[in-house]
């Protein structure tokens, strides 16, 4: 099963929806202790860094993703605040990061340019990954952001972007995938991108999540 963590920041539903277009059913969940039936995780997240941090930690989910992510190897995917979040910290705030990739979050700066960065952007693959493949398709994402991920080994970069300067707009790391768009506000290269996470990123619990037309979700 296909779950969506829910710790009071994201746009939940639209995610479930744009994955019911594709072929497969996901669960919205509240609890922690529902991640024992996950075959991958999506980590959304919308809004200040600190905020998204205390929200983890208030609603005790940092103890149980890590032991999912970390230890289990459960492929898993942070959208926008989701993916900073899984680095080690941010100039937004002041708490650490999930620590989960060897990178850090920093501010958009520059002469003449306007934060946030906002709507449509292309973006370029940097490596072979099961994610997006490396083509000559020129792929547009929806962008809604004022901070972006610095890789400490740029041979982690899945995706570039230009903004002002080249930036990450995704990695990826063994099991743990971040992207700085929105894939469910991305149209045919939104439901391309969630499609192969679904499909081709399948832990060892995996179970049939795949299906035609019917989708269920419960918070």
């Amino acid at each position: 099963m296909i779950v969506i963590v829910d710790y009071g920041l994201g746009n939940l539903g639209s995610i479930v929806n744009m994955l019911k277009k594709v072929g497969f059913r996901s669960e919205i969940i509240k609890d922690p202790k529902r991640l024992d039936d996950a075959s991958q995780i999506i980590l959304p997240g919308v809004g200040a860094f600190d905020s998204g941090m205390r929200h983890l930690e208030e609603f005790d989910w940092i103890g149980p993703l890590n032991q999912k992510v970390l230890v289990e190897k459960i492929p898993t995917l942070g959208i926008c605040l989701g993916m900073q979040l899984m680095t080690k910290s941010s100039e937004e705030g002041m708490l650490p990061g999930l620590g989960w990739v060897d990178a850090h979050t920093k501010k958009f700066v520059g002469p003449g340019l306007r934060v946030p960065h906002l709507g449509w952007n292309i973006t370029e693959v940097s490596k072979p990954s099961k994610l997006l493949p490396m083509d000559d398709q020129e792929r547009r994402f929806y962008f809604v952001h004022s901070y972006y991920v610095q890789l400490a080994d740029n041979n982690n970069q899945l995706l570039k972007t230009n903004y002002g300067i080249p930036f990450t707009s995704g990695f990826e790391v063994d099991n743990i995938i971040g992207v700085q768009f929105h894939p469910e506000k991305s149209h045919r290269f939104g439901m391309e991108l969630l499609r192969n996470f679904a499909h081709n990123f399948q832990s060892p619990i995996a179970d049939n999540a795949q299906i035609q037309g019917n989708s269920g979700s419960s918070a």
